[in-house]
Order: structure tokens, then C-alpha cells, then sequence
């Protein structure tokens, strides 16, 4: 999948929460979403 550029919407998601609940983008329409995540965090070292 290509990189977001600035300014541009996210595609849509599907992902669970910290509380392991399944969320959507749909489920934010409206507002603001941060997207957070460690991308070497399942990586050794």
C-alpha cells in the first residue's frame, strides 16, 4: 500500500482497540483519529 500523503483521507480500517474491541474508521466519522503504532515492536533487538 502506498504512503498517505498530507492532506489526503486514510483508507478504510478494521482494527482492534487497546481493549481488544473492533473499531472501524466509520466508527469516527466526523472526527479527528490518531493512528498510533510501534512498527519494530514484534522485531528482536
Amino acid at each position: 500500500m502506498p504512503l498517505i500523503k498530507i492532506g489526503e483521507n486514510a483508507p478504510g480500517f478494521t482494527l482492534p482497540n487497546q481493549d481488544g474491541m473492533i473499531v472501524s474508521k466509520d466508527d469516527f466519522s466526523g472526527r479527528y483519529v490518531l493512528l498510533w503504532w510501534y512498527p519494530k515492536a514484534d522485531t528482536p533487538g
